[in-house]
């Protein structure tokens, strides 16, 4: 029986992430946690996802339907608690419609809550029949986790929060994850019967499992692996998380043939793609949708964010941003690549150069000190050290053109809208405002004024 709704948890401030931003829109590889558990919730492909929000709530709605325009906005109000969430929820989707069938519940403070395990979860619930089933998991230290409590014969009593459980409680180490499959008719019954007798004085979705138990059994599927149903409530723990999951990515890359000299200062992102006999070096963060090819060296310490890697290129010391870089190039050190880039295949972007929307054609060099902005540049060209291409007038960007086979002289500055032919030759120190012919030699001849025996205003 497929998901007939889900309902995702998304209301909550986050207090202890001590930020002005909710807490679900906090990163985590590149995504945000809400982002995330969206991503795995729809993977079951329910009837309907339904997002609860309060704090920020345009803010969350609005990065929710980023996510997924078909997202059912909920409002949260002034009365706090998982279960009063979940009862807003259920007033507005079984108003719509009435529901039948399982409806999956889910916390957004799980980055890592993957498709597979939600998928086996419902499949538990499905096979068990029972009335609802809580995703739980072992921790060998639960502190801050609500306990599953059992009886003698293994069946789940309920859920106490830590604020309110005894010593004996907290003993526990089977601790809720705060993902649960119901059956509707069930999970409307148990959130009718919810009160908020307890230390918070708020509305537990946990306790609606007592309610369950009247209604059928409540069983528990224990998630494979505990690293997947984390929650994360201050950034200390976002930090352990993400360096856990990050060595994770990082050993997988190596089992596929990627040499990674450091997993401890490489930081890779879930979209980036590697082929084998790529080499990472230590200090190096691919972000995005970055790919590598084969061959090609990056770093060390080299940001890489949706950009294209083709094979044999090296990058080293720069940061590189939705560019692309052809075979055998060569990048950096302490270069910057800003977006819309392509340098073809042998050519070279040296020290402190930096690009925007340039175009280098195959051998083309541009070794140091130099920026290239707007600008098409041939191939088998040299441009000296210290060389600008001036594209801004204060109100548009003009373009400049170079041609093939130039060989521009050190402290050039192009004043765009301007074309270079092919095999051209420019002098040292020229200004260059008009267009030039191919097979020209072009220079600015300027005048040279010493003042002698010269002292500044202050020491006269």
């Amino acid at each position: 029986m497929a998901l007939t709704a889900a309902i995702i948890l998304a209301a909550g401030e986050g207090t202890r992430m001590r930020s002005h931003k909710p807490k679900v829109l906090h990163e985590f590889a590149g995504k945000t946690f809400l982002q995330r558990v969206i991503g795995a919730v729809n993977a079951q492909e329910p009837d309907t996802t339904a997002v609860v929000v309060h704090f920020q709530a345009e803010r969350v709605a609005a990065a929710a339907q980023s996510y997924d325009e078909d997202v059912v906005i909920v409002h949260q109000d002034d009365i706090p608690g998982t279960g009063r969430a979940v009862q807003c929820a259920m007033e507005q989707l079984d108003g719509e419609d009435q529901l039948s069938g399982p409806v999956l519940i889910a916390a957004s403070d799980m980055p890592l809550l993957d498709a597979e395990t939600l998928r086996e979860l419902v499949a538990f619930h499905q096979e068990s029949g029972d009335a609802a089933t809580v995703l739980t998991t072992i921790l060998d230290d639960p502190t801050g986790y609500g306990r599953i409590i059992r009886n003698s014969a293994g069946e789940v009593l309920g859920i106490v929060e830590q604020r309110d459980a005894n010593s004996n409680e907290l003993a526990v180490r089977e601790v809720n994850t705060s993902v649960y499959v119901f059956d509707a008719q069930v999970l409307k019954d148990a959130i009718s019967h919810l009160d908020s007798n307890n230390a918070q004085g708020e509305f537990y979705l946990t306790d609606a499992l007592q309610s369950a138990r009247a209604m059928g059994k409540v069983g528990a599927f224990a998630a494979p692996d505990p690293l997947s149903v984390e929650g994360v409530n201050d950034r200390v723990q976002l930090a352990h998380l993400a360096k856990a999951h990050n060595v994770r990515v990082c050993e997988d890359w190596m089992r596929k043939g990627v040499t990674i000299l450091d997993p401890q200062t490489t930081w890779i992102e879930d979209d980036v793609q590697l082929d084998r006999d790529v080499t990472v070096l230590p200090g190096c963060y691919l972000q995005g949708h970055t790919t590598v090819a084969g061959e090609a060296v990056i770093g060390p310490d080299t940001t890489l964010i949706d950009a294209t890697i083709d094979r044999g290129a090296h990058v080293e010391r720069s940061r590189v941003q939705e560019s692309y870089i052809g075979e055998r190039a060569n990048i950096g050190p302490w270069t910057y690549l800003r977006p819309g880039n392509e340098l073809s295949a042998d050519t070279k972007a040296g020290a402190f150069v930096e690009m925007k929307k340039a175009h280098i054609g195959e051998g083309t060099k541009v070794p140091h000190l130099s920026y290239v902005g707007d600008a098409d540049l041939g191939t088998h060209t040299n441009i000296g050290g210290g060389t600008i291409t001036a594209n801004y007038d204060g109100v548009h960007k003009n373009h400049t053109t170079i041609g093939s086979d130039v060989h521009v002289g050190a402290g050039n500055l192009f004043v765009a809208p301007v074309t270079v032919g092919d095999n051209v030759t420019t002098g040292a120190g020229s200004v260059v405002r008009h267009d030039v012919p191919d097979d020209a030699m072009v220079y600015s001849e300027n005048t040279q004024h010493v003042v002698e025996n010269w002292k500044p205003a202050w020491e006269r």
